[in-house]
């Protein structure tokens, strides 16, 4: 719960990664591994979620359109000639 309000009321990047760095301190105290797992995680991604407090954006949009270009690819069963599957992609998708 703390974790998400960090995301929804911070703006601010150093003030968002003074609370992550207050969060982690908590994780580390309480010693439960499945909080321990997820607060490595972070630790090892920290200053690319820290840029999410830039402009507020994340990549779902590119996540979305990896999905649909995997979905177009499956309906096909592979791949064999890629310049027609791109250009295939480009007209469906353009």
């Amino acid at each position: 719960m703390e974790l998400g309000k960090i995301f929804s009321t911070n703006y601010d990047k150093d003030v968002a990664r003074a609370k992550l760095a207050l969060w982690y301190n908590k994780i580390e105290e309480y010693g439960y591994d499945t909080f321990t797992t997820v607060a490595n995680s972070i630790e090892n991604h920290y200053e690319r979620i820290l840029n999410f407090f830039v402009n507020r954006s994340t990549n779902a949009a590119a996540e979305a359109f990896n999905a649909k270009i995997k979905a177009f690819r499956a309906s096909f069963r592979g791949v064999v000639d890629m310049s027609f599957f791109l250009f295939r992609l480009a007209k469906v998708y353009a």
